[in-house]
């Protein structure tokens, strides 16, 4: 069985603009003599099982945990191969690059991330990227000891980590810029409770991927599919709802920086807390 898998932002109420999307590249494909491709979507709870998947077409990945896997074997099974990176038009958006927003609640005192020091960071998962991996980049020059924070807990996504500063569960979380987007049109009642006091690193966008065995030419009609979907008028409004402008190519060379930043800091702080 094929599958293909667009996690990364599937908010429920984004889910109709998912669907049209995968919909359209779907159609295309077949259109491009692709066999097996699947109608519906897969939504699984572990979603980043699909990576992985032999079956896969394509899926969008968090870059961190993925490539952190990559670097961490030398033999790795059915290894996903980049088809792009997304271009959002999000705010902390640049190109195929994204980036962390460091929040607070509205109302407290913080104006730096120095300002944190052993207070509590809310944080969707370790293997993220943003909510993780670009914050500690950032906090570990203010780190002493290999310590910063007087908790750091897990809430398992980064809208809950929004909800948790706002309710004041949390003094601190890193977002990514494109969830805070969705969030502020989404739910701007929530994202007015909290503010932004910095932004991390620019990093690869999450990117789109494929199966360890698809060759040169499968590249290039998932490539031709995904820029014909950006580009259509007729989805204008399913792009804009997703935020997406377009695509670019990328390597893994690119995901590096990621891998780079978690090495840095670890010399002085090899995990946030």
């Amino acid at each position: 069985m094929r599958i293909a898998a667009l996690p990364m932002y599937d908010f429920a109420e984004l889910g109709a603009a998912t669907n049209a999307f995968w919909r359209s590249i779907g159609e295309r494909l077949r259109q491009a003599g692709m066999d097996g491709v699947p109608t519906l979507l897969t939504r699984a709870p572990d979603y980043a099982s699909a990576w992985w998947d032999p079956g896969l077409i394509l899926a969008q990945a968090c870059g961190y945990p993925l490539f952190n896997s990559l670097s961490n074997s030398n033999n790795v099974p059915n290894r996903p191969r980049i088809v792009a990176a997304p271009v959002y038009s999000a705010l902390g958006c640049e190109g195929p690059r994204h980036s962390s927003f460091f929040i607070v609640s509205a109302k407290s005192p913080y104006a730096t991330l120095a300002d944190l020091r052993g207070r509590a960071c809310a944080i969707n998962g370790f293997d993220s990227n943003t909510g993780m991996n670009l914050l500690r980049a950032a906090i570990a020059p203010l780190a002493e000891e290999g310590s910063f924070f007087g908790s750091v807990f897990i809430t398992g996504s980064h809208a809950r980590s929004v909800e948790a500063v706002a309710r004041g569960a949390a003094d601190l979380a890193s977002i990514d810029c494109v969830t805070f987007a969705h969030l502020q049109r989404l739910n701007p009642d929530l994202t007015a409770r909290v503010r932004r006091i910095g932004q991390s690193v620019l990093a690869p966008a999450p990117p789109f991927i494929t199966a360890s065995t698809a060759d040169e030419d499968i590249l290039q009609r998932l490539r031709n599919a995904l820029n014909a979907v950006a580009a259509d008028p007729e989805l204008k409004s399913v792009n804009a709802a997703l935020l997406i402008v377009g695509f670019e190519l990328v390597s893994d060379a690119d995901y590096e920086l990621s891998l780079r930043l978690t090495q840095e800091a670890a010399e002085s702080y090899p995990a946030l807390r």
